[in-house]
């Protein structure tokens, strides 16, 4: 067939009486006789193509090249459902780009009735649906106008490693042993947290990016072993000036992909005031109307305990303290400013206060940050109360003591999850709806088989066997 330029669907609305060529997906087929008429998908659209006697074979979800006139459809036979229903495609040629064998799952429904296995399986066919299309155009929209409104508010964007040290983050890390270094390990970031206050210490001053983060920790919907963030931290600031930039680059991106927001300042509680009224601090305060809306309400939850004491039943608790008590969010907060002789002291340690401040939305927590422990005492009297030794200390952080003691300046940041925030926005309840290519339930990659064995050659190459 010789190949004139590509037309996409919405364009042929422009080229009526006119010859012109379409690629696309075979959405749906109906023969009628002599005439086949396919439904073809590209993603613009879909425009009802018409064959006299020819497109029989084809078969929902090939992939095919279609050449024909551009006509008007009769006022009677517009369809009202599709921005193409005005017009159609007489098809004079067409030619089979990739054939598609029969499916594995309906693809002209949502989706929500397949089981997730099989749509992970072959999420490449699952995420045909225009469902899921949509999601991802919005969370590509979403991404870019939060970048812009950082960018207008002179953050620049930085990348941060992959490769780092095992430190204590709250969550088990996943671990990547050395081959060069026979016995030791790297380990993914839970977060970009301490390579971001290193930025504070170099005079970046404002800094942003969207880090992968992983976590080895149960899995449920709103979480995932993988996970995206919006990651910013900014210089000579504390916790109001922190929250109100967050509120204002949050608002607009929300707003710029069609967000509906409840109050266009968001309520500030007290974590005492948020657990007295809604026994979490976590909650959701729209009413049913609004729920039905999907209208969006944020509120901010601040002045939460700096230490709990450890649950005994959390592994990574238990490991990363010494003495029975344990951070909240994480040890790199800083105290509010009454509370720091607390702090430094080891007294009170119960009613120490951090600034640590979380943003919630519709139930969920979608962000969280603090003003940082900027000074070495501050960060190494955390750790002397969670009953580290100096030894302990220096092990541990004793490379963020040193950046410290260099002359860092007062900041504070926020992480921001970019899943939960783009399923809230789409009205989805599970995170896995706005991945490309979420995990299992179990914990499996989608499409790719793992975890998966590894060579005996590869085991040896890490020095590594595997026990019974």
């Amino acid at each position: 067939m010789t190949k004139i330029p590509r037309t996409l669907v919405r364009q042929t609305l422009e080229h009526v009486g006119e010859e012109v060529m379409v690629e696309g997906w075979v959405n749906t087929k109906r023969d009628h006789g002599k005439l086949t008429f396919v439904d073809l998908r590209d993603r613009t659209g879909i425009m009802q193509c018409v064959g006299f006697q020819k497109m029989g074979e084809l078969t929902v979800e090939s992939v095919v090249r279609l050449v024909g006139i551009i006509k008007k459809r009769p006022e009677k036979m517009v369809n009202p459902q599709i921005e193409t229903g005005t017009v159609e495609m007489d098809v004079t040629r067409y030619e089979v780009l990739g054939s598609a064998q029969e499916l594995p799952m309906p693809l002209d429904t949502d989706g929500y009735e397949v089981g997730e296995e099989v749509r992970l399986a072959y999420r490449y066919l699952d995420l045909r649906r225009q469902r899921l299309y949509n999601t991802l155009k919005l969370r590509s929209d979403f991404l870019q106008n939060l970048r812009e409104g950082l960018l207008g508010e002179s953050f620049i964007e930085v990348e941060t490693p992959i490769l780092t040290k095992s430190t204590m983050e709250g969550a088990r890390d996943f671990l990547v042993p050395s081959r060069f270094q026979p016995g030791k390990f790297y380990a993914l970031p839970q977060s970009p947290q301490q390579y971001k206050q290193l930025l504070m210490v170099a005079g970046i001053e404002r800094y942003f990016q969207f880090p992968r983060c992983f976590r080895d920790e149960d899995l449920r919907a709103d979480r995932g072993f993988e996970f995206t963030q919006l990651d910013l931290e900014m210089s000579f600031v504390d916790r109001e000036m922190v929250m109100t930039t967050v509120e204002d680059i949050v608002k607009a991106a929300v707003k710029a992909v069609g967000g509906r927001i409840k109050q266009e300042k968001f309520p500030v509680l007290t974590y005492a005031e948020a657990m007295e009224r809604f026994g979490a601090d976590k909650f959701d305060m729209r009413t049913g109307e609004e729920q039905a809306k999907n209208i969006l309400a944020f509120a901010w939850v601040v002045d939460f305990p700096f230490f709990k004491k450890v649950d005994k039943k959390d592994a990574a608790e238990m490991r990363d303290s010494k003495s029975g008590w344990t951070f909240t969010h994480n040890p790199f907060s800083a105290p509010k400013p009454e509370h720091e002789e607390w702090l430094l002291n080891g007294e009170h340690v119960g009613e120490i206060l951090t600034t640590q401040y979380d943003l919630v939305c519709n139930g969920y927590e979608v962000g969280g940050g603090s003003v940082r422990a900027h000074t070495p005492e501050l960060l190494r009297a955390t750790y002397k109360i969670m009953g580290y030794s100096e030894e302990q200390i220096e092990e541990s952080v004793g490379h963020m003591l040193t950046a410290l003691s260099y002359g860092a300046p007062p900041h504070g940041g926020i992480a921001l999850g970019i899943d939960r925030l783009v399923a809230i926005l789409r009205g989805e309840q599970s995170i896995k709806e706005t991945i490309a290519f979420p995990m299992t339930s179990t914990g499996r990659t989608a499409v790719m088989d793992a975890p998966s064995k590894v060579s005996d050659e590869q085991l040896k190459e890490i020095g590594l066997k595997i026990s019974e």
